[in-house]
């Protein structure tokens, strides 16, 4: 696949997206995909956003915490990012993943 492509394919997808967010505005799902790909796209301050409105929504959802503590990371934002990933940390263990929990925790060690 060609580099040209590719971002088209991510803009139509991005597309998609926004008018999911914007279908299904009490969604948790639409925001985080809409979030999840900004993230890839490194779009970090709109990745925040979309992602902030899904943990609203869900404030349990922990890949969404994941997610935004990601974002936030990526927009430079480490005290954010800190305390939103701790906070996914909590959910990960009360919803019983450890795993998800480590490879929090790896995410926290690399913003030290």
């Amino acid at each position: 696949m060609t580099l040209l492509y590719q971002r088209r394919m991510s803009d139509a997808r991005l597309e998609q997206f926004k008018q999911m967010a914007a279908e299904f505005p009490d969604s948790p799902m639409a925001h985080f995909s809409l979030g999840k790909l900004l993230l890839e796209r490194r779009e970090y301050a709109e990745a925040v956003k979309s992602l902030e409105a899904a943990t609203r929504l869900d404030p349990q959802y922990a890949a969404a915490l994941v997610s935004l503590g990601d974002a936030y990371a990526g927009a430079g934002q480490n005290p954010q990012a800190r305390e939103v990933l701790t906070r996914a940390r909590e959910v990960a263990l009360a919803q019983s993943h450890p795993s998800l929990a480590e490879e929090i925790d790896e995410r926290l060690s690399d913003l030290s």
